[in-house]
């Protein structure tokens, strides 16, 4: 073969075992591999951490050792033995209690987002999410389906915690909101995007509105609600009356939605909206083309499983604002996974 046959060779596999490696990571955060070797003193060996993790020898020796070749853990030899150490993006990004852990996502990612991935060429042919097959719950109330238990919702708002602390701070700097004092965070969850901005923006108040469980969860195991320029308000905000704001803040919300949802939640955005004031969209944005990035097609089939919506151009997002009286549409690439669009009223 020459030498480009063999590059198309290599990428075809390391396509294919793509799905290998996820689950190498995910199995490893699960299993609490990477928890256990930062409490420990010393670098353990198979023995140990398998004896520890109540796993079987044979397969804890095999993970271990495919997390070395991932660099996600280092090994090194001691009287005559393999002993195991977390690597310094392991410890970073995989230890719970971390502040840039991504742990509570990537167990969200395991055990949900590819359970449904397992069924793409389904959601590919009928066009519609997943959680019927994949789960045995009916998905025609989007977040029924998403939050199908309270172990679930839980895992998902940490998830998105993970998330709002290492993207927040960027996102909400790609423009100056100092001019809106009074906030509102759509579907803000667990209000861990609402104190990014209460710290970029001290002078500002949050108002996190979200449906009523979710406002409970947040209360009950989370912290946001403690800090008193963070406020909660329940409700659907399709449907019920939306806080007045300067400035409301949909991050990771319109790509859940088909567009003529978006539109109907734009224009009780614009009604509610203080004149003046705007609404800041923070999503990862596909190119002008809609052929890239790579990591926003692959969020925008994820929102095929798992949504009704998808990812979105800077030109679709300012078709669905224009429609509902928004004006002067910004959008800022940030460098990082979400950007910013902002639309004044």
């Amino acid at each position: 073969m020459c030498s480009q046959e063999d590059e198309g060779y290599r990428l075809l596999k390391e396509y294919a075992n793509g799905f290998m490696v996820s689950q190498v990571l995910f199995a490893a955060c699960e299993l609490g591999v990477f928890e256990l070797l930062a409490e420990a003193l010393e670098p353990l060996d198979s023995a140990a951490v398998s004896s520890r993790l109540g796993s079987s020898p044979r397969g804890t020796e095999l993970l271990l050792d495919t997390c070395v070749s991932l660099k996600l853990l280092q090994a090194a030899v001691r009287g005559g033995k393999a002993v195991y150490a977390n690597t310094e993006l392991a410890s970073t990004y995989l230890v719970r209690g971390s502040p840039r852990s991504q742990r509570d996502m990537l167990l969200y990612s395991g055990r949900t987002a590819y359970v449904c991935w397992c069924h793409l060429a389904e959601a590919v042919r009928e066009g519609r999410n997943q959680y019927p097959k994949a789960f045995g719950i009916p998905s025609e109330e989007l977040f029924s389906a998403i939050y199908r238990s309270e172990d679930e919702r839980l895992r998902f708002m940490e998830g998105l915690q993970d998330v709002w602390r290492l993207e927040g701070a960027s996102v909400l700097a790609a423009f100056d909101l100092s001019p809106f004092p009074l906030i509102c965070d759509l579907g803000g969850g667990s209000g861990a995007l609402a104190r990014a901005c209460v710290s970029l923006y001290p002078g500002c108040r949050v108002i996190v509105f979200d449906i009523p469980g979710v406002v409970r969860m947040a209360k009950r195991h989370f912290s946001a609600w403690e800090d008193e320029r963070i406020s909660f308000h329940e409700g659907d905000f399709f449907k019920d009356p939306l806080p007045e704001a300067d400035l409301y803040i949909l991050a990771r919300v319109l790509h859940d939605w088909t567009d003529a949802k978006c539109c109907h939640l734009l224009q009780r955005l614009y009604r509610a909206c203080r004149t003046g004031g705007g609404v800041l969209v923070i999503e990862s944005l596909l190119d002008a083309d809609g052929r890239g990035p790579l990591t926003t097609l692959l969020y925008s089939l994820n929102m095929l499983v798992q949504t009704e919506g998808r990812e979105r151009t800077p030109a679709q997002y300012r078709a669905l604002l224009a429609p509902a009286g928004f004006r002067d549409v910004q959008c800022r690439r940030t460098g990082g996974t979400y950007d910013a669009v902002l639309a004044r009223k």
